[in-house]
């Protein structure tokens, strides 16, 4: 199954949402850094529901359940369309650790 993932997000819309917030450069890191954490969070949920079918002793129900449940994480969307999203519906803030300010 093939995501249309301009569909998710047009990168213009977020070359322009970012100048709008200050560095281009932040903005990337700060959607890198999200979708890192999507990522982990997806991943973590992944492997719970995976290890939970573990205990089953049919084998071949086991792998149709884990063959079902691969199936449902690959229709995600990938963690950076979901960070870049989440920025363009100001969702995503970041600040510097050095300092108080926050940009949203």
């Amino acid at each position: 199954m093939s995501v249309n993932h301009f569909s998710v997000v047009n990168p213009v819309e977020v070359k322009m949402k970012a100048s709008e917030q200050g560095s281009l450069y932040e903005a990337i890191v700060a959607m890198g850094l999200r979708a890192r954490q999507i990522n982990d969070q997806l991943r973590n949920k992944y492997l719970a529901q995976i290890s939970d079918i573990a205990e089953f002793e049919d084998e071949s129900v086991t792998n149709y359940t884990k063959l079902e449940i691969s199936r449902k994480f690959e229709s995600i969307p990938k963690p950076t369309f979901l960070a870049m999203k989440e920025m363009l519906e100001n969702a995503l803030q970041w600040r510097y650790p050095a300092s108080d300010i926050v940009n949203e």
